[in-house]
């Protein structure tokens, strides 16, 4: 029985079922939502022990970034540093809890938009599936370029040193750099994509995102540079341009998917009126 009420927490299907207007019951929105608030956080602990066992290989690859920058500036401008008796196993912690979060991305990135699919009819949510899977690699390159640029954002940042002083980097403090730049760079790939969710969600029109182009263009230069850790237009426009090239295919995808409805609107009218 005990084993039964466990597997009966995952199992997030709606008791009553969806209506053919894509309602549900509050109660099982709310079983849905515990369901796979759950999985994502099993999948996290998975992950996240996975992590802890090749976690030396985990400290090489986040410290590379760091001693790429180190050595492009002068001898003795910056070291690494720990403090506190629980400051190393607070580095494990966050090191392995990052990366499961990463690993783990194309899956809650999946759970999210599934709780949302409901609300959707039947010919929506095919064709929300396929972005829902995009979401998920998107946020991985967004990742791996925003790894990428960590050096050169190092490099002008701790270059601002001023000559004769040794800079301290606390280790703790530099994974916190760490992580935060490679999620903002994640997520910020992924905007696009909840912009055409939204569209098949009916929230937003394609001649919305083409009246408030300029704006978006001015928004996403100004996130990216708000955004990146460094003072450098490389890292900005690392950023910028590919999140524009996914907007402005995310306005092509909504446009077409808004004369698609029309045509249908029509179409049923005319069945109507016959």
């Amino acid at each position: 029985m005990r084993l039964a009420g466990l597997v009966g927490l995952f199992q997030g299907g709606p008791r009553h079922g969806v209506g053919p207007d894509g309602r549900m019951a509050l109660s099982d929105h709310f079983r849905e939502f515990r369901a796979r608030l759950l999985r994502c956080l099993l999948a996290f602990a998975l992950a996240f022990a996975v992590a802890l066992v090749f976690r030396h290989l985990l400290l090489d690859a986040v410290f590379g970034p760091y001693e790429d920058a180190q050595t492009k500036l002068p001898d003795g401008v910056t070291e690494a540093t720990t403090s506190g008796a629980g400051a190393g196993l607070m580095l494990w912690l966050k090191l392995a809890g990052f990366t499961a979060v990463v690993v783990t991305a194309p899956y809650w990135l999946y759970q999210i938009w599934a709780f949302v699919l409901p609300g959707l009819y039947a010919q929506e949510r095919k064709m929300t599936r396929i972005f829902v899977a995009v979401a998920g690699p998107l946020f991985l390159i967004g990742v791996a370029l925003g790894y990428f640029t960590l050096p050169v954002a190092l490099e002008v940042l701790i270059g601002f040193n001023p000559d004769g002083v040794t800079n301290l980097i606390d280790f703790n403090d530099y994974l916190q750099f760490f992580t935060r730049t490679l999620l903002v760079f994640g997520l910020s790939f992924n905007i696009p994509v909840f912009v055409v969710l939204l569209n098949f969600a009916g929230v937003v029109k394609g001649k919305q995102l083409a009246a408030y182009r300029p704006w978006i263009v001015i928004g996403t230069f100004v996130f990216a540079a708000a955004a990146t850790p460094s003072t450098d237009p490389f890292s900005m426009c690392l950023m910028a341009v590919p999140m524009m090239l996914l907007f402005f295919a995310s306005e092509v995808i909504a446009r077409l998917n808004d004369r698609r409805r029309a045509r249908a609107r029509a179409a049923t009218l005319a069945g109507d009126g016959v």
